[in-house]
């Protein structure tokens, strides 16, 4: 991974109200805003809004497959979360991320510490979700396997 490096995650996911309703119940977020289309139809969006953290969800779910997929040992945080653009059912959301900084752990010498970007867009192009999260990552395969197992080097 080099720092500036920008990947586009394929494939794009297209978010269905069965979606929004199975991640909103399951993580007990009970916001009518999600829920009742009713409700929701008289508020200032005029119907209901995907949930913002599946938002966030998908977003990083995307970007495993490329990139830290069996490299990571822990997400460490995020420092920053923006959603400028609301998402509504049916929307598609595509996602890219830029690597911002790499730098060896100090404490744990076989693994860096990552930072990313993760970038949301819909289907014509408008932002719908930023954050900035740092992780832990194995410089490589073999440091994490001899890890696993209880080997020293």
């Amino acid at each position: 991974m080099e720092v500036g490096t920008i990947y586009q995650h394929a494939p794009g996911r297209t978010i269905t109200e069965a979606d929004n309703v199975l991640f909103t119940t399951l993580s007990m977020n009970t916001q009518s805003l999600h829920l009742d289309a009713h409700w929701s139809s008289q508020q200032s969006f005029g119907q209901p809004l995907v949930n913002s953290m599946l938002t966030l969800a998908t977003i990083v779910g995307a970007s495993v497959a490329q990139l830290t997929q069996g490299t990571i040992a822990a997400n460490l945080g995020f420092d920053t979360v923006a959603f400028p653009h609301p998402m509504y059912h049916g929307d598609t959301l595509y996602t890219r991320t830029e690597i911002l900084d790499k730098r060896d752990s100090a404490s744990r010498p076989h693994q860096s510490i990552v930072k990313f970007q993760h970038v949301g867009v819909n289907q014509d192009g408008t932002v719908v979700a930023e954050c900035v999260r740092s992780t832990l990552l194995w410089k490589n395969e073999a440091e994490h396997r001899r890890e696993q197992s209880g080997q020293r080097p």
